[in-house]
């Protein structure tokens, strides 16, 4: 299955659910704390996202954090670190076609710089030889970002299962980005279902793998993890369309930006 075909139905399920779900008691208007406190949340519809994000942790406590755990026990992380920077390499096109999009030449010409070395001397990507070796790293860039850097608003929070935090500009972002990766337009058959399907799961497990600390310290010292997880994702996005935390990140699953401000996305 091409990952358009999962991820399109389960985000307008997602949305429809929103929309159906109805909106978070809205405060006395009288109450300025209450009215500020609402609005810097940004989550109207917070029932259904945190009934949402139940789902979640019922599936990553199953399926995404075992499968995780033993990622990382059974691959030595040398190989994981070529996993993540091949992974890295595969964004180049998105990443470049973001930054010329918002008017960053320098940007763009490192990005283009990192894949044709890493492509090369790198051998496909498994080698960091841009950064090691040049002292050129890496950068996140995405379509929300663009939308942000364009003036678009971000809209209310949204919790997806699975996919994590986000919002309708994001969303929006996560589908532009799949429109314009190279290896949606390849061509069909069970090739490329194969390609594209293994992509995605290495990208989800190797995120999950990359955020099992952090993840489990929240849960375990947070009063309120959703919460938690909300204000990072906020706090980190703003951090990413601002360029002030420019790091080489391993994939957001499903790109949409499941991370905490720890260094992943990190």
């Amino acid at each position: 299955m091409r990952l358009s075909s999962l991820t399109i139905p389960l985000l307008a399920v997602t949305l429809a659910g929103s929309l159906l779900a109805g909106c978070a008691t809205r405060p006395d208007p009288s109450d300025p704390d209450e009215v500020a406190e609402f609005r810097q949340t940004n989550d109207p519809a917070e029932p259904f996202n945190r009934a949402m994000y139940d789902v979640h942790q019922g599936i990553d406590r199953v399926v995404l954090r075992p499968v995780a755990v033993a990622y990382r026990d059974v691959v030595p992380q040398p190989v994981r670190t070529g996993v993540r920077n091949l992974l890295g390499n595969l964004r180049t096109p998105v990443i470049l076609a973001n930054d010329m999009l918002q008017g960053e030449p320098r940007r763009a010409g490192d990005t283009l710089g990192r894949f044709i070395i890493n492509s090369t001397l790198g051998i496909a990507g498994i080698f960091d030889v841009a950064a090691s070796h040049f002292g050129v790293r890496g950068h996140a860039e995405d379509y929300g970002q663009t939308l942000a850097v364009w003036g678009m608003g971000e809209g209310p929070y949204l919790f997806i299962p699975v996919l994590g935090p986000s919002n309708p500009r994001d969303l929006a972002g996560f589908g532009m980005g799949i429109a314009g990766d190279p290896l949606t337009w390849v061509g069909q058959g069970v090739a490329v279902d194969v390609l594209t399907g293994t992509r995605a799961g290495v990208t989800v497990v190797d995120t999950r793998e990359s955020l099992i600390n952090t993840l489990d310290d929240v849960e375990r010292t947070s009063l309120d993890p959703y919460a938690t997880l909300r204000s990072a994702y906020r706090q980190r996005r703003n951090a990413e369309i601002r360029n002030s935390n420019d790091i080489i990140a391993p994939p957001a699953a499903g790109g949409t930006g499941y991370s905490v401000g720890t260094g992943v996305e990190p």
